[in-house]
């Protein structure tokens, strides 16, 4: 039998963390381990629970979701962290991928789609609601993606799959048996040739050419 997905739900909000709960019980392969109310106590319950996914809020009283993601990352680069907030602004979506999230959803969104995410996460994906990512202001948006992505080299382009699945440039090169300054070098050059500068952009590209699902 494959083992549940261990859940810890973090939002200042207790009939939101009751209904998350609610939720994910029906689920058979989830498993809601641990609650929080702030971001301190998250990092705090992350250390000792070591979930396979946190599901967070980014307005909360305290050090707030961002800098809980990043205290969490920066412990453990392996974290997966979904953020789940009322912000649908894209601001907010690179703020919250860029410091470590591995996804991001609306508190809008269909009820389904907080599971799904939970379940791509757990499975090493990344996840950013559609609704987001189809309105995503790329800063060239007349680019033709595509031919860029076909001059990529083999490698560059390992490298561009992976950094937008959310994998970092440390994870990436034990995949690749590549040098960690190599697999940066890579990156610099993919996002200057993409001309975007955040993993949710790639994340997006890679999801519009069909390279990844949503």
């Amino acid at each position: 039998m494959k083992d549940r997905i261990k859940v810890i739900l973090v939002d200042d909000h207790a009939v939101v963390r009751a209904g998350f709960r609610m939720l994910l019980s029906t689920e058979a392969d989830i498993d809601v381990i641990a609650e929080a109310e702030r971001g301190e106590a998250a990092c705090q319950l992350y250390l000792e629970q070591q979930p396979d996914v946190m599901v967070l809020d980014l307005s909360m009283p305290g050090i707030g979701g961002l800098e809980s993601i990043r205290r969490i990352c920066n412990r453990d680069s392996n974290a997966k962290i979904l953020v789940f907030s009322v912000h649908n602004e894209m601001v907010y979506v690179d703020r919250a991928m860029n410091a470590g999230a591995k996804g991001y959803i609306t508190k809008n969104s269909a009820p389904d789609i907080l599971v799904t995410a939970i379940q791509k996460i757990a499975g090493g994906e990344i996840y950013i609601e559609h609704g987001l990512t189809k309105n995503m202001p790329l800063q060239n948006s007349e680019t033709d993606y595509q031919t860029i992505v076909d001059t990529l080299s083999p490698r560059e382009f390992d490298v561009f799959l992976l950094l937008a699945k959310g994998l970092t440039a440390h994870k990436i090169a034990d995949e690749l048996c590549l040098g960690y300054k190599t697999v940066a070098n890579y990156g610099t050059q993919i996002r200057s040739k993409l001309k975007v500068s955040t993993v949710a952009e790639l994340a997006h590209i890679a999801m519009v050419l069909g390279m990844m699902k949503n």
